[in-house]
This record gives C-alpha cells, structure tokens and sequence, in this order.
C-alpha cells in the first residue's frame, strides 16, 4: 500500500507518496529529482548515497522512503548555502581532493557530519569517519588533507565570528 510521507529536506517541507519498498535514494532520484546522492552498491558498502537524516550520517539505499515521516533530511544539494559553498566542498575543489565524481557526495556527507560533531578532527578521526566511503580515483589523501584544511577554515571562521 502506497503511504504519504511529509518531512523536511534542506530545510524545506516535502510531501510525496511511495511505495513501501522504495527506498531513500530511490526516492530523493526518481521522484523528488535530487540526483546527488549516487547509486553506487545499493547495500550500504559504499557510501555514495549518503545524506544526513535527523543529523545523523546513513546511506539513503538502506532507508526506506516511507521511513521519513516528520524527520530533517540533508542533501548534498543542501549543503551549500546562499552565501557560497561549504568549506568542505571549497577545499575538495582546491585541493584537488575528488576526481570522477561518483564518491563525492557521500564524503561530502561524511565530513559534513564530522566536522558539525567534531570541529577539530586529527587524522585518524577524518579516516575512521570516511571509513565507508569507498573512492577508486584519488587515493584517499587528498580527501583527507582537503577535509583538514575545512576543518580549519571552520575554526578560524568560527573565531573570527567570536571577535
């Protein structure tokens, strides 16, 4: 039986019906036309379909859509604001910290979810929290040290605003 889901994704109230096998990404791409979230292994393994539900990291290909009802979704459409790009996706451009594309939205999300929970993260914390985002194209260290930089331009940003 086919169920209508209301909720809020960026920050803007959605509604839609879905069937009770369809799942987030299956949703967020076919129905509702947010492509970002990509469908990579469709069983949670390679993090390309991340987004942030009710804050927290999950791959979209393990929710079912009907599972949304009254939750916050983040996009990667909706992590930019108005005023410009995100300093996680601005150090990824400038560091040359992506390549074919298909992973990026998932680390995108995944450092997302870091950096709001950890603003100070050492290495070892930005490896284990990318730990299931699979990339074939960069090696995984321009990721790590582009995400670093984003790190610090979050504080320095941050103690700015302090002033």
């Amino acid at each position: 039986m086919n169920q209508q889901v209301n909720f809020d994704i960026n920050g803007e109230p959605v509604q839609y019906v879905c069937e009770p096998h369809e799942t987030l990404l299956d949703v967020l791409r076919d129905r509702l036309g947010l492509t970002g979230a990509k469908k990579g292994c469709a069983t949670g393994d390679c993090g390309a379909c991340s987004v942030l539900l009710d804050g927290k990291l999950v791959c979209s290909c393990l929710v079912l859509g009907r599972e949304l009802q009254g939750k916050s979704l983040t996009t990667v459409e909706g992590v930019a604001s108005s005023s410009g790009l995100h300093p996680v996706q601005s150090s990824l451009l400038d560091m040359a910290g992506l390549q074919c594309g298909i992973c990026t939205p998932g680390v995108i999300m995944a450092a997302k979810a870091l950096l709001d929970e950890n603003p100070s993260p050492s290495e070892r914390d930005v490896r284990f929290a990318l730990a299931g985002n699979l990339c074939r194209c960069t090696g995984y260290d321009k990721i790590i040290r582009s995400i670093l930089a984003a790190a610090d331009t979050i504080r320095h940003t941050s103690e700015e605003d302090q002033r």
